[in-house]
Formats: structure tokens, sequence, C-alpha cells
């Protein structure tokens, strides 16, 4: 018989990679949690982990586990929350771009942890281009990512591309060549500005590359170099800057997944952000 508690457990391993990481989220030591693992490997009579100073890699019966272990713990909490009449409970793990956890997530979770008070959520905040391979690895279950295609078919909500100093009209768009702050060179911003400039011939060095939004807004705030936000990212001590730059693109926010049959409690979410993400008002915008 397979323990459902053990594999709870044995997920929070999976994702973590981690049976240090994954003893602290579980709330047991980790020498217990360890000897969980072992004693569902004996029970599956297959070895699961390949264990290293590194961490914990799935083997290929792991990957196999893994994935009939999450079908059949969101079946079991679905068929709970059906019978007993409940609200939702579990785990679920939320990825989003900083920015938008900053303009958005607010509005979002408040609104659904009030419909679904016995939902955990554990937020992870990081670039599309890291969550994409955290996603691919089931770290997280769900995250929110920029499309550079605005127009595409899933796409929940469109955001444009600014570019913004701390002054309306900054005296660093008189220099010959330009000096930018921006994230790292795989982030949709970076390539729109530097195919931005591209196209206009306009001269520009990249003075600061950092994916922390609050190093880009820094190096805004000192005067030292423009940076290129989200509209809804834009705080209201730094001014938008149209005169004398080329226009930016507008991006398209959707929303993706670790699996191709995502858990309820992931579904519910979504439901929840196509529902409300697409009207939801932003200081930005209210300003």
């Amino acid at each position: 018989m397979l323990d459902l508690n053990l594999l709870r457990n044995f997920v929070v391993v999976a994702r973590t990679g981690s049976i240090s990481l994954a003893a602290l989220q579980i709330g047991r030591t980790q020498s217990a949690l360890s000897m969980q693992m072992q004693r569902l490997e004996q029970t599956i009579t297959q070895p699961l982990f390949h264990r290293s100073g590194s961490g914990m890699r799935l083997t290929a019966a792991g990957e196999k586990l893994l994935a009939h272990a999450e079908m059949l713990l969101a079946q079991h909490d679905e068929i709970l929350a059906d019978m007993s009449g409940e609200s939702l409970k579990g785990t679920l793990s939320l990825g989003c771009p900083e920015d938008y956890s900053i303009a958005f997530l607010p509005a979002l979770l408040k609104g659904f942890c009030a419909l679904h008070p016995n939902v955990e959520l554990r937020m992870v905040c990081a670039p599309t281009s890291e969550l994409r391979p955290m996603l691919a690895r089931r770290q997280i279950e769900m995250a929110l990512v920029s499309l550079s295609d605005a127009g595409a078919r899933e796409v929940i909500r469109e955001e444009r591309f600014v570019w913004v100093a701390n002054e309306a009209e900054p005296k660093i768009l008189t220099q010959d060549v330009l000096p930018l702050a921006l994230a790292a060179p795989m982030s949709l911003d970076y390539r729109a500005a530097c195919a931005a400039m591209d196209a206009v011939n306009r001269r520009y060095r990249v003075a600061y590359a950092s994916n922390s939004l609050a190093g880009l807004i820094a190096i805004a705030r000192s005067g030292h170099a423009i940076s290129v936000l989200t509209r809804t990212a834009v705080p209201f001590d730094l001014h938008v800057v149209s005169a004398g730059l080329p226009l930016l693109p507008t991006i398209g926010i959707a929303l993706e997944f670790s699996e191709a049959r995502p858990s309820l409690l992931a579904t519910t979410l979504a439901e929840h952000v196509r529902t409300v993400l697409p009207g939801l008002k932003t200081k930005a915008e209210i300003d």
C-alpha cells in the first residue's frame, strides 16, 4: 500500500531537490524525512533519487512516480473537498516576475485567499527566463510569465515597456552614448531595449544589468542611466520618458504549468487569475 503522507513528502523533496529544504517546508527533521524516502523506495522496490553532495535528483522511476503521485494527491484532495463540502485545501507553488508580484499579486492573492483560506501558497519571484526551467523541473506548479507576442491566444493581459528616468527630461539624453540599466541579457526588456535602439541607430551602452527590480529602480533614481520597466512597475518618483527615445513594444502576460494536466488547486487559481487580472487596475493606471 502506498502511504499518501509519504507521497506528499516525496513530491516536496522532488520539487526542491533537497532533503534539507524539503524538511524545512514540511516541518520534519532531515533524518526523519530521509528515512521516509528510503521507506518509499523499499515500497516501490526501485531507487527514486540520485543522491549527491549537490542535492537529490530524480531517477527515471522517480520521474514516473512523481507524475503518478501528483495526479493521485490532486484527486484525493478533490474528492475530500467535494464530499465534505469544505473549501479547497493543500499547498500550491506559484512563480511570478518581480514587477508583476508588486503590481498584481496583492490584489490577486487577497481575493483568492479569501475564497480559499485553507490553501497554502508558496511564492517564487524570478524572471520568466528562470521560471520556465523551474516549471520543467517541477520545482513550481505554475507561473505568470511574459510573452513577446502580445497577441498570442493564451495572453491574459498586455503590458507596455517604457523608458524611465529620475526626471521627465533627463540630461543624459544629450550624451552621445546613452547609458542603460537593464535586466539580464536573456530577458524580454533587455532584448526589446537593444532592438529599439538598434532600429533607430541610437548609440548606447548597458551600464548596469541585473534581474533585481530594486537595483534597476535604484540606478534610474540615481540619474546615472535610463531603465526599462513595465508601465505597471514604474514607482511614483520616476518619470516615463518618451521624447527622443524609440517606442518600446507591448508584451503579454500568460500562465504556464509544470504539468499537462494541472492539479485542482492550480486550475482553480488559474481560473481566478484569468477572471480578475484583465480588469485589474494597478496604482500606476489609477494615478
